[in-house]
């Protein structure tokens, strides 16, 4: 059945006669549009707030970068069991009600990731082994830290439970972009697609995950259960740990509710007329006509693994952007991820949007998109670039970055622990395992009062001062009794002059980079079969998870791991969280992938120009056939017009009714 007024046709199978009369035909594609935004609102804020809590999760579990590696690619892991099932059936079945049961899934899983918090109890260890342990240290009398919850470490790792809430996440997941974006696609008119994809897909989830990271990463982990004056470090310490459990129940509570709209929508909505012909646009047809599958098509192969490149710089580096922000800016986590949210993020969702709008108002095709997305790009690397200019100095840490005695920077000190101690320290019988900074009047951060050469102090709680430190003395122009106060000291001046320029070019090459972002993505969809559309969306989701999602992580933190400086240790013994890290490795990856992907970007306008040529040296061909095959009718029409005439002017022609 055809409406004219909206260019709008149903069938029995899509909507009943009851709800066309009661909803106009042209809202069936904008609330479907309107649940999907909100789902993608959901699974965006939980994601984001995964991200963000990425810190919190190390030195709330006492664990390495490659190990949140592995908990943050395990919901990879959840959509990489399920995704080609979905996909290929998902579109056969009814598609909005799987989407609700993937949004239900994902409300349960982000609960489950909350559940460690309750099981292991409070997080008391700062309160025993902060200053009042150092200075028993001072006058020789070790003692270990408390022993309790030794019995709880020694059983099963707590971050199991985050590791399989994640995967239940994944699994959720998985039907809401290949079915939602499939069915826009397929019951949008084609004009509109772009912008309605680029809408949905630039949604503002992100921006409130990290502004929720932001915020519960201000609060203490165990806000109502301590006196919060007994906890002798503040959030821009390295051991602090945030509320990161209360984040995880609110994104619960928004997915849970995201689901309820689908169950209440049809198995197909009205039909545009210009979907009816499901036959190739002979733009799409430049590309599909001679490939025999998917994998046959040299576009998709070479976009899928353009894509899977470029997926392992953008999650590596989307993963740890806010602990590099926090190390090599000195930034707390919670200042980090405001950053995030206010700013990184919005920039990327204008972009996407921005490319959707675009890509409608232009009416860029096939090969418009491709050059759009690929321009874009490669100015946003070169844009990239200028971020090696803007680099800070490690922090000034005695016998880690600098020696004890003056500003000297000391190669190689992170795997010889003992250049912590020096004369002025060595008969304090201080720990080297600990991670108690102070900072001396000269600059320098020290590990510990105790290997400051410290001796007596003043005040209490945070506003504990320590004297008579002789190391601070001794690395000090002037020597003499000087003081150490109790946290890290704060970068130089000239690191917080540079950050805001690093800011403004982070948001300038985000927006560009993902101005290309929904050309690219039409650009797969359009230069396949209508009929394969679903299945090629599946792969590709598939692919990028399973080799750029999943071991992208686990191999970032694992590099990130060889530049630790000084490792904290857990209560009962072993490695825990890194303290502090020689930042300088994470943009060189993160450019080096994307450099790779530019010489599979060349290779694949190699292929496409040579199509192109191809394409239209046959359409020269058969245009001079056809050129000749219209001049023969021509004349064929000529020799009839002229026999007509002579018809016409014969006087013995009869005329009959």
């Amino acid at each position: 059945i055809y409406h004219r007024e909206v260019g709008y046709s149903y069938s029995k199978h899509s909507v009943s006669r009851k709800q066309c009369e009661c909803i106009p035909l042209r809202c069936y594609p904008i609330m479907f549009l309107s649940a999907l935004s909100f789902a993608y609102f959901a699974k965006a804020l939980s994601g984001s707030y995964m991200k963000s809590t990425i810190t919190q999760l190390e030195r709330r579990f006492d664990i390495p970068s490659y190990l949140i590696g592995i908990i943050d690619g395990s919901f990879e892991i959840g959509n990489l069991l399920v995704i080609a099932f979905v996909s290929y059936f998902g579109a056969k079945l009814h598609r909005p009600k799987i989407i609700a049961i993937g949004c239900v899934l994902m409300s349960f899983g982000t609960f489950l990731m909350a559940m460690p918090h309750f099981i292991i109890g409070r997080d008391d260890h700062l309160l025993f082994c902060s200053s009042e342990l150092q200075m028993l240290t001072l006058f020789f009398l070790p003692m270990p830290c408390s022993p309790l919850g030794c019995e709880r470490e020694s059983s099963v790792s707590m971050w199991i439970y985050v590791f399989l809430g994640n995967v239940l996440r994944g699994i959720g997941e998985t039907p809401v972009q290949p079915l939602g974006i499939s069915y826009i696609d397929d019951y949008a008119q084609s004009e509109n697609a772009a912008l309605y994809i680029g809408n949905t897909i630039s949604i503002i989830g992100p921006v409130f995950g990290y502004l929720l990271g932001s915020l519960c990463a201000k609060i203490y982990v165990d806000i109502g259960y301590v006196d919060m004056e007994s906890v002798t470090i503040n959030p821009g310490d390295a051991r602090w740990v945030g509320a990161w459990w209360l984040g995880y129940l609110i994104a619960g509570a928004i997915t849970l509710m995201s689901a309820v709209p689908f169950w209440f929508l049809p198995k197909s909505l009205p039909i545009p007329v210009d979907k009816h012909d499901t036959s190739c646009t002979p733009e799409q047809t430049r590309f599909i006509k001679d490939s025999p599958s998917l994998l046959g098509n040299p576009v998709y192969v070479i976009y899928l693994c353009v894509t899977v490149i470029q997926f392992n710089s953008l999650i590596g580096m989307v993963t740890y952007k806010p602990k590099y922000i926090e190390q090599h800016y000195a930034k707390s986590a919670s200042k980090a991820n405001f950053l995030m949210g206010m700013i990184n993020i919005p920039a990327v969702a204008l972009g996407m949007f921005s490319g959707g709008v675009i890509m409608k108002k232009f009416k860029l095709g096939v090969m418009e998109a491709a050059k759009f997305a690929f321009g874009t790009s490669l100015l946003g690397y070169f844009l990239s670039l200028f971020f090696l200019a803007m680099g800070c100095e490690n922090s000034k840490v005695a016998g880690i970055t600098v020696s004890y005695t003056g500003y000297v920077i000391v190669e190689g000190l992170s795997s010889h622990e003992r250049s912590l101690f020096s004369d002025c320290n060595s008969g304090c019988l201080c720990s080297r395992r600990e991670w108690d900074p102070v900072c001396g009047e000269n600059g320098i951060t020290y590990v510990s009062p105790c290997l400051a050469g410290c001796t007596s102090s003043t005040g209490s709680g945070r506003n504990t001062v320590f004297d008579q430190c002789r190391c601070v003395a001794l690395a000090g122009s002037q020597p003499g009794n000087l003081t150490a106060s109790l946290g890290q000291c704060p970068h130089r001046d000239s690191c917080d002059r540079i950050f805001p320029y690093f800011l403004a070019l982070s948001v300038l090459s985000s927006f560009i980079i993902s101005l290309g972002g929904t050309p690219g993505f039409m650009l797969l969809i359009r230069c396949i079969k209508p009929e394969l559309k679903s299945l090629a969306l599946g792969i590709h989701t598939l692919a990028t998870r399973t080799l750029a999602g999943i071991p992208a992580p686990i191999y970032f933190g694992a590099v990130i791991d060889t530049t630790c400086l000084k490792w904290g240790y857990k209560k009962c013994g072993g490695r825990g969280a890194c303290r502090i890290y020689n930042t300088s490795v994470y943009l060189g990856l993160t450019l080096g992938l994307r450099t790779v992907s530019f010489f599979l970007c060349v290779l694949g306008f190699a292929l496409l120009k040579r199509q192109i040529k191809k394409e239209e040296k046959n359409a020269l061909t058969n245009g001079n056939a056809e050129l000749e095959s219209l001049r023969k009718e021509e004349n064929s029409s000529i020799h009839c017009e002229q026999f007509i005439l002579a018809l016409d002017c014969n006087p013995d022609r009869e005329t009959r009714l």
